[in-house]
């Protein structure tokens, strides 16, 4: 059987953000308390006009039309990929309580209808769950693509202990047969427990969360997947490059990491501490993106640690609160590196406008609304950047378009 994993990987983040040390001074609270005890540094802001559709959609067509020379994310029209027999969203930022934002984002980029396209809600673990079934369908689809996109706006409220997790992006996969990038190794450890560590209510835009609770959670079901995974795949940690964690916060994850470092030695233990760094340094600049943090761990570490060789096993935790938890691995295909854009994807990070506190606070009060009224999407925070946007909320539908 060939191989099965990620063809192509790449992300989207709004063009706003502000720093959260400005954001700590204006709440009264000590900056490194945010900086260093939380691991955050910038945090993206999603104006009205942006939502999981245009954010997934923008990060969609980089995967599927990137090449050396072309890094716009405005497709070409004669070129529509007709081999995708697949489009997932994984998001916990849903748009509709029935229609899949998998079916915007298809017409917006313009795939062939012979296609299937569904949206996977689980917490944060909806990404992970579009991955899993992306590699079931092209293992029993010769020749066919999938396209996972986990895309998701993370709300706590202004003045929140959550403020500081906030964050918005996507991150858009291609899954193929004798994939360039990474192949998804079949063993995987899962577990669920029903637990009420986090919510979001649907008449609400903003998430609930337990947040100590929700970490002892985090830790506790990492363990748990990854003392049966080890067991039973007959995998230590020895046998690992590199760790990548969904992440809510960037400490969070070395919270979980730092459980089983002790179990390699000193060099070992070095490397791995250095390359989860290097994971989580997109992280620390856009923030929370639920569905998609593990994802943009995974890019952010393949295009800051240039010590990673092809065959090397990377591992994945994976949580959705809730919860779910799920450990897996991939292992680095030869050449790699070719299908990566780092030179692009620190470009979009470092042309976003910055926000003083008093626009941000405006922006985030400002949101399209969930009520059955006509509203008008914030135009003047637009980015040039995405060119699809959502105009407007008319007759109870969501109208999307291009800038």
């Amino acid at each position: 059987m060939a191989a099965v994993g990620i063809d192509s990987i790449g992300f989207y983040t709004p063009g706003f953000y502000i720093d959260l040390r400005e954001l700590a001074e204006v709440r009264g609270v000590d900056p490194d308390k945010y900086s260093i005890g939380i691991g955050q540094d910038e945090q993206a802001v999603a104006p009205s006009n942006q939502d999981i559709v245009t954010m997934g959609a923008a990060a969609a067509v980089k995967v599927l039309y990137y090449s050396a020379q072309y890094c716009s994310a405005q497709p070409p029209r004669q070129s529509q990929p007709d081999d995708i027999g697949l489009v997932i969203v994984g998001t916990e930022s849903g748009v509709d309580a029935s229609k899949a934002s998998a079916l915007f984002i298809h017409g917006l980029i313009g795939l062939s209808s012979w296609c299937r396209c569904i949206e996977i809600k689980e917490a944060c673990f909806g990404g992970t769950a579009g991955l899993m079934s992306a590699c079931d369908y092209v293992r029993t689809h010769p020749g066919k693509r999938a396209l996972v996109i986990a895309s998701d706006i993370a709300r706590y409220g202004l003045g929140t202990p959550g403020e500081v997790t906030q964050g918005a992006g996507a991150v858009a996969m291609v899954v193929s047969e004798d994939p360039h990038i990474l192949a998804i190794e079949p063993y995987t450890t899962a577990y669920s427990h029903s637990i009420s560590d986090f919510w979001r209510p649907v008449y609400a835009d903003s998430a609930i969360a337990r947040g100590r609770y929700s970490t002892e959670q985090y830790i506790g079901f990492f363990r748990k997947v990854w003392d049966r995974f080890s067991a039973e795949a007959g995998l230590t940690l020895d046998d690992f490059a590199a760790m990548c964690f969904h992440l809510p916060y960037t400490k969070m994850g070395m919270k979980a990491f730092s459980s089983i470092l002790g179990t390699v030695g000193s060099e070992a233990r070095g490397q791995l501490e250095q390359r989860y760094h290097s994971s989580i340094a997109y992280s620390r600049r856009v923030g929370n993106i639920y569905s998609g943090s593990l994802y943009l761990g995974l890019l952010s570490l393949l295009d800051n640690d240039q010590s990673l060789d092809p065959g090397d096993r990377i591992g994945f935790f994976s949580y959705g609160s809730g919860a779910v938890g799920e450990l897996f691995t991939g292992i680095l295909q030869p050449g790699f590196g070719a299908r990566l854009h780092a030179r692009h994807n620190k470009k979009l990070l470092d042309q976003r406008h910055k926000l003083d506190i008093n626009e941000y606070e405006q922006i985030f009060t400002n949101p399209i609304p969930y009520s059955s009224e006509d509203s008008t999407a914030d135009i003047k925070h637009a980015d040039p950047r995405n060119p699809f946007i959502l105009k407007e909320v008319k007759d109870q539908e969501r109208i999307y378009g291009r800038q």
